[in-house]
């Protein structure tokens, strides 16, 4: 969840003046933070809904960083509805992209001697795990410290509690200039200023808007919501339809907390003045939990009464009501609701709607998936990625949906299936498998849906070093072979011949991917006969580099002509191990360099340590020891974000023990060790930088 960002821009000399960075009030409960955060590792800020929690929190971590030696870092949990997402979510906000088996081990382990203040946002609808969590790595760090925002406390021990109030509001007996100097007044007289500009809370007004924001309670979302309707309504007569709405909702009862009911008054009074149309829309859009642009939204939304063309002024009706905001992205926009807002439209849609969004919702997340595949030799391999990264949410929601049916599971299963690519560069592997995990346990029986599931975790266990993935292997081609489909068949084959290659059975495993490539070629595969190759050739190197780096050059001739930069990259650097592997070290370190810049720019997080782990190996046959100790430190940490090793893949296990033994005898261990740590503690950025600067 995203709060709005308060901010007052008044005329000089007026009363509502905010603080010189644009956020208005909450000083006291900023004190507060910073105060008990001196003496604490554990803060939980709570509080109803809508009332500032997160905003609050990224306030405080807006001015505390200089406090804290590595950091602050923010891990938004409103779009995670999955506990075994919890730990993920965090890992990846710390540059750790994957799962191992004990993750939360891993991350103890990288936050063991950082000082580092993690903040937990929204924990409220995950409080079990997030309490787990919380339990285990701060009893198992020594500087770490936590800011948690949730509707309640996480009771956890040691945990202090500070409750977030609403805005001050205004007294009885204060005067205009009083009333304009609350809080709660500011900010009213903020929004209302962006819709009536030159509005002012003068003594024509004061009362009524003190009333208003009385009858609000002070509570931020609330009041916001309010102001919109002063396009159509005069401030007095906006606070009589308040009145009347929340008398009514009182009157009705709802066993809510008051602050509670009056937010969802003013939710309820912001729908029934959304025309009929807007309130669908409100309701369907609250199933994105990573937002939308308009094209999903045109795609998922209409039925039922709601026509594709309307969608569009729908859409900007519900931006101009606050319900919407809408965030630039590239040459498009992509629109968001609050947690609270979204929260307030599921509950509004009814079982039939529910029922027929979820099909579609499905089907769009179908087809999305095989658009932004990037194992295709396509000329938009980076767009891709960048479409799944802002999607991802919302591929998480279809999954969630997919794997909640067994009719359903399928479609899941082919879904996380075809983003196995898409799971490799973000560095995701193990997420990846854990949908496809799910998918094959709720799916088993023949099935072209699992053999190409198992096919897909196969090739991301061998990525991983995982012995599992021998398994999978066996069970894919015996499956294609019983189905007699072709396509499951080339790609079981495949990885048959990738699995062969992992015992060390050159010969035997060339000759399957041989044959798979004949296959794809069969069905016109393209893109299918670029992965044979690249497995090819990186899988070979350290057995025959000659005929690897033949496959190599075979692929970086076939991504030039189709013109797949971010396949190239891989084609190149299968050629520079084959280079390696063929005692080419400055041709190695030449292709590197060139496929590190590249990969550095797409944010590619399997690429990279495979790269920083070559570029280390050149650095120490060139004789530079520490660069080599420094680039394998930063290395490390780049395998450990993606819960792999060198010395777990045969491509890379024999090379990285010898630079490592070589640079350890050269500088001595402690050096050696310094030199590691160093390189280490180098954030993404710099540690590329550094890997590309002139050896």
């Amino acid at each position: 969840m995203k709060d709005t960002i308060w901010n007052v821009q008044q005329p000089a000399g007026d009363w509502q003046q905010t603080d010189a960075t644009g956020f208005v009030g909450r000083r006291h409960e900023i004190a507060e933070v910073r105060r008990i955060l001196a003496r604490t590792r554990l803060l939980t800020l709570t509080g109803a809904g809508g009332v500032g929690k997160t905003r609050l929190a990224r306030r405080v971590s807006e001015l505390l960083p200089q406090r804290y030696r590595d950091g602050v870092r923010l891990v938004e949990l409103a779009t995670i509805d999955d506990e075994d997402l919890l730990a993920p979510a965090v890992a990846a906000s710390l540059g750790i992209h994957d799962r191992t088996p004990d993750l939360v081990a891993l991350l103890t382990e990288h936050l063991a001697d950082k000082q580092l203040l993690l903040v937990l946002d929204n924990c409220e609808h995950l409080l079990g795990a997030c309490a787990r969590l919380v339990h285990q790595l701060l009893r198992g760090t020594s500087r770490l410290q936590i800011l948690a925002t949730s509707r309640q406390s996480l009771g956890v021990y040691g945990e202090q509690v500070l409750p977030v109030p609403s805005l001050p509001i205004p007294q009885p007996g204060d005067s205009t200039r009083d009333i304009a100097r609350r809080d709660a007044v500011r900010l009213f007289a903020e929004r209302a200023a962006t819709i009536r500009p030159g509005f002012l809370v003068n003594a024509a007004n004061a009362q009524a808007v003190a009333r208003l924001a009385w009858r609000l309670d002070g509570i931020p979302l609330a009041i916001e919501l309010a102001a919109v309707r002063l396009r159509t309504t005069s401030v007095e007569d906006l606070v009589n339809e308040l009145d009347e709405r929340l008398e009514v909702a009182a009157e009705a009862g709802s066993g809510r907390l008051a602050r509670h009911q009056t937010l969802w008054a003013t939710m309820e009074w912001s729908f029934g003045l959304c025309s009929s149309g807007e309130q669908r829309l409100w309701e369907r859009l609250s199933m994105f939990a990573g937002g939308v642009d308009l094209e999903s939204a045109e795609a998922v939304c209409p039925g039922q009464g709601l026509a594709r063309e309307d969608v569009l002024d729908l859409m900007m009706g519900l931006v101009d009501k606050s319900i919407l905001s809408g965030d630039q992205h590239g040459t498009g926009v992509r629109y968001r609701m609050l947690e609270t807002i979204r929260a307030y439209g599921r509950e509004q849609l009814s079982a039939l709607d529910a029922e027929a969004l979820r099909e579609r919702y499905i089907g769009h997340y179908r087809r999305l998936a095989d658009r932004v595949r990037v194992d295709r030799a396509e000329p938009d391999q980076i767009d891709r990625m960048r479409a799944l990264k802002l999607e991802l949410p919302n591929v998480r929601v279809a999954l969630d949906l997919c794997f909640g049916r067994p009719g359903d599971a399928p479609a899941g299963l082919e879904i996380a299936s075809e983003l196995w690519a898409n799971w490799l560069v973000a560095g995701a592997l193990g997420e990846g498998r854990h949908w496809l995990k799910r998918g094959l346990a709720l799916v088993p029986g023949s099935s072209v849906s699992r053999a190409m599931g198992l096919w897909a975790d196969g090739l991301l266990a061998y990525y991983q070093g995982d012995p599992v993935a021998a398994a999978d292997a066996r069970e894919c081609l015996a499956l294609a072979r019983q189905l007699k489909d072709e396509a499951a068949l080339a790609f079981a084959v495949q990885l048959s011949g990738v699995a062969a290659l992992c015992e060390g059975d050159i010969e035997g495993g060339l000759a399957l991917l041989e044959e798979a490539r004949t296959l794809h070629w069969a069905r016109g595969d393209i893109h299918a006969v670029g992965v044979t190759l690249y497995l090819a050739a990186i899988f070979a190197a350290t057995m025959s580099p000659d005929r690897a780096a033949e496959y190599g050059e075979e692929l970086v001739m076939l991504c030039e002509k189709r013109n797949a930069a971010l396949f190239r990259t891989y084609a190149l650097y299968g050629v520079a191990m084959a280079r390696w592997e063929q005692g080419e070290w400055q041709q190695a370190e030449a292709g590197m360099r060139e496929v590190a810049a590249f990969w550095g720019a797409a944010d590619d997080r399997w690429g990279l340590p495979n790269c920083l782990e070559v570029l280390a190996w050149t650095a120490g046959a060139r004789g530079r020891h520490e660069r080599a100790a420094r680039l394998l430190g930063a290395a490390h940490l780049l395998w450990e974000a993606v819960a792999c090793s060198p010395m777990r893949l045969r491509l890379h296990a024999r090379s990285h023990q010898e630079c490592a033994e070589r640079a350890r005898r050269a500088l001595g261990a402690r050096a050696f060790t310094a030199a590691f740590r160093d390189g280490a503690r180098l954030e993404l950025s710099r540690a590329v930088a550094y890997a590309l600067e002139e050896p």
